[in-house]
């Protein structure tokens, strides 16, 4: 029950992500959010949409892993797994904040799913 809960938020935090990368991005929350100019936005968007349908995949597999409720521990393991790496490689290569927006939050729900919380 309570890896459902921080994997919910998980969920969450990833559909945000994707509003903002698909749709905000070159918008006044989009540059605040992601401390860009006009300029850099405007070169970066279909990037960043096409990393924000990556995050919208990664939200709908956790979804799946929810709806297979006591079945869907290893949908929900994949996918949390793949949220962690993306979110170390996005810390060591873009911004150390996403460890603690991404990478974190996907931790401690693999491990509540791993212990079976």
């Amino acid at each position: 029950m309570v890896a459902n809960i921080v994997i919910g938020i998980v969920v969450l935090l990833h559909v945000y992500f994707l509003v903002l990368e698909m749709f905000l991005w070159d918008k006044p929350t989009g540059l605040r959010v992601f401390k860009q100019t006009k300029e850099q936005a405007s070169a970066t968007k279909i990037l960043a949409a096409n990393q924000g349908l990556y995050n919208g995949f990664l939200a709908a597999g956790l979804i799946w892993g929810l709806a297979l409720g006591n079945n869907g521990t290893d949908v929900k393991v994949f996918f949390l797994s793949c949220i962690f790496i993306a979110g170390l490689y996005g810390g060591a290569t873009a911004s150390r904040r996403i460890i603690a927006i991404q990478a974190a939050p996907a931790a401690i729900g693999l491990i509540l799913v791993l212990l079976n919380l």
